[in-house]
């Protein structure tokens, strides 16, 4: 004979409210406590068919993209290749995935924190790509679990998914010397993010192990697009500023847009500039020479983030963690 919700109150001591919300899978009470109750009316043989829960669960995975200069998070392609992914698994677990974008300039960060407080959001995947450190600690005051997504903030006590930029850069810039066996130079973003600052801090790593001297490196800033890249390179190569014999770039776009001026000018790549990039968009397979790049899996990035969120949500615990996900060089043309 299955046990009834009364019945099930009172043996666990608490309210029949407390019950009726923790069986339903609705706010008012503590995950811990929502654990307890589900476990205990699957011992005593709860009738399940009175509900959706075992079929459908309350609430939703909102993953978050937060825009500040949007100059990185406007290549949709790597943006939805984490998203593909995240809805992959959350799927699975009978969650829906609600993806929603801040922009920093129009948005107003406190109003945005308060919707979020009164929708079925139980939990968050923050794309910290954009972001700022002050601006993610409004986010972990939220009564939900946050995963922060493609950034890592040392101050901050949380959960991260995060790609390993440093090994990434140390594979490109180690393989672009073995190539040239000449001191590379960096195509560097004019717009500073921490992924970014991680691959100087690689590419620097496999200057000094080959023995060569950082000073010596020739660093261009040019926007982080392909029009953007190509007009600031055509504006140096212009000048007549010195070029390296060989480049690492902060992503593709940048890695595109400087082989779209050389050429334009007369260079040959790679035969006189041979450049490396970083994310393997499809782009870079088409351009020709095609581009060697560094590859990250961006799908199974937001797998991984939704597999880590969706066990804080189910079992709760004060520990935190950092997870990178590994690089590899994919070598075609353009070296």
């Amino acid at each position: 004979m299955s046990i009834t919700a009364k019945e099930l109150a009172e043996k666990l001591n608490l309210s029949q409210t407390a019950i009726s919300m923790a069986l339903n899978n609705k706010p008012g009470v503590s995950t811990e406590t929502r654990r307890m109750v589900v476990e205990a009316a699957e011992k005593y043989g709860y009738d399940f068919t009175r509900l959706s829960l075992k079929k459908n669960k309350a609430g939703s995975i909102y993953a978050v993209s937060y825009r500040s200069h949007n100059a990185i998070m406007s290549y949709s392609p790597i943006f939805d290749a984490m998203v593909e992914g995240m809805e992959s698994v959350v799927q699975k677990d009978n969650y829906k995935l609600k993806v929603i974008t801040f922009y920093e300039k129009r948005d107003n960060l406190e109003h945005y924190l308060g919707d979020l407080r009164t929708t079925d959001c139980v939990g968050i995947i923050l794309f910290g790509t954009e972001m700022r450190e002050e601006m993610v600690r409004p986010f972990l005051k939220l009564p939900f679990p946050v995963v922060i997504l493609d950034a890592y903030f040392e101050n901050l006590d949380c959960n991260y998914v995060v790609p390993n930029n440093r090994q990434g850069a140390y594979l490109a810039t180690d393989y672009l010397i073995s190539r040239r066996m000449k001191q590379p130079g960096y195509l560097q973003s004019a717009y500073p993010l921490r992924n970014f600052s991680e691959r100087l801090e690689g590419f620097y790593h496999a200057v000094h192990d080959n023995g060569m001297s950082r000073s010596r490196c020739i660093i261009h800033q040019l926007s982080p697009t392909i029009d953007g890249a190509m007009a600031d390179m055509l504006a140096i190569i212009d000048r007549g500023d010195a070029l390296a014999d060989c480049y690492f770039a902060d992503n593709d776009l940048i890695a595109i847009g400087t082989i779209k001026a050389l050429r334009l000018r007369g260079y040959k790549v790679p035969e006189q500039v041979a450049i490396v990039g970083f994310d393997n968009i499809s782009e870079g397979r088409i351009i020709d020479p095609s581009l060697t790049s560094i590859s990250i899996p961006r799908h199974y990035m937001g797998q991984v983030a939704a597999r880590e969120l969706l066990s804080q949500i189910n079992e709760p615990r004060q520990h935190t963690c950092k997870i990178e996900v590994s690089a590899n060089l994919v070598k075609r043309f353009s070296v």
